[in-house]
């Protein structure tokens, strides 16, 4: 009850323009993000992938912001991430992009957040590289799948190299990923950090913890039906199956699973946040599982920060420790 308390309450600071504000300009927030962010800047972002690489870590370089206002923020934050793939594609990383459909317009209108999403897709075909359309809150799920089966489909744009993330936490999930693999997708699985009612969403972490085993056993079992396609030679384009997290009990079940179905250790590609868990990656890196961070990067980066205080009470003592020494 209490951890769902401090997770309500976190969120919800996420989403005020005062906290916002405050947070911002506040400069020992600015030092404790940086723990969980790569830099205000693309350059650093790549750095911070190249520095990835070289320990054998590929990476999905994501440029924070979400809920945008009005349409020429939502047009600018495409032209970024065509400037991003541009920049994976020239300093030869191994790496792709992850995306927000609300930072592409998708509260404002549709017709303009799907004229971005294909630009988008459109730059990344012609360059080899591999897009991921990230799973918000709840109310945002339908509509998200939607344009993500319009990108993908054959009756749609037809996009193979468009993924999507499908969060444990939520009911439905089962059922999408089951709808998802039949097309032929490629699904990045996480529990979810959002404050979500539970009319929609498991309310006890045991519940998600085991949903998500389940989950990432139908994942693995939807990569051995498909032949089991791994991830590509320039660790672009990621396998069918794709786990989020650090959580030491996940990950044992999906190679526990990944064994029983006698799958190769590529078959499952085990993904996790910049600045969280370095040893874990490299460990899986080292037995060899491909590994992907999540690598943010940009100004707007209190929503995000404030997730992942979030999720885990040793996170936010990170931040408050860091505020007493100052």
């Amino acid at each position: 009850m209490l951890r769902r308390f401090f997770k309500s309450s976190i969120i919800s600071l996420s989403r005020a323009a005062w906290a916002q504000r405050m947070v911002s300009d506040w400069g020992v927030a600015r030092q404790a993000a940086s723990r969980f962010i790569a830099g205000e800047r693309l350059d650093q972002a790549v750095a911070a992938i190249e520095h990835l690489n070289e320990r054998g870590i590929a990476a999905t370089l994501d440029h924070l912001g979400e809920n945008t206002t009005h349409g020429e923020a939502a047009r600018e934050a495409a032209k970024e991430v065509v400037r991003a793939l541009e920049a994976i594609d020239r300093a030869g990383l191994r790496a792709n992009v992850s995306i927000k459909l609300s930072q592409l317009g998708l509260l404002l209108d549709e017709s303009l957040c799907r004229e971005n999403l294909e630009m988008i897709l459109r730059r990344a075909g012609e360059l080899g590289n591999f897009i991921r359309i990230d799973m918000e809150d709840s109310s945002l799920t339908g509509k998200t799948l939607q344009i993500w089966e319009w990108a993908h489909s054959p009756g749609g744009l037809g996009f193979d190299s468009v993924g999507i993330v499908i969060q444990a936490y939520l009911y439905r999930s089962h059922e999408d990923i089951c709808r998802i693999l039949e097309s032929g997708g490629r699904v990045r699985l996480c529990k979810g950090a959002y404050d979500e009612p539970e009319s929609v969403a498991f309310p006890q972490k045991k519940d998600v913890d085991a949903n998500f085993d389940r989950l990432a056993t139908l994942l693995l079992e939807g990569a051995l039906k498909a032949g089991s396609p791994q991830i590509s030679t320039d660790g672009r384009v990621p396998p069918i199956a794709a786990v989020a997290t650090h959580d030491e009990l996940r990950i044992r079940h999906a190679q526990e699973e990944i064994r029983r179905l006698d799958l190769p250790k590529g078959a499952m590609e085990f993904q996790m946040l910049y600045g969280i868990r370095r040893d874990m990656q490299e460990q899986l890196a080292g037995q060899g599982y491909p590994v992907r961070v999540y690598v943010p990067y940009g100004t707007h980066w209190y929503p995000y920060f404030m997730r992942r205080l979030a999720e885990r009470p040793a996170n936010a003592w990170f931040f408050l420790s860091n505020l007493i020494r100052k």
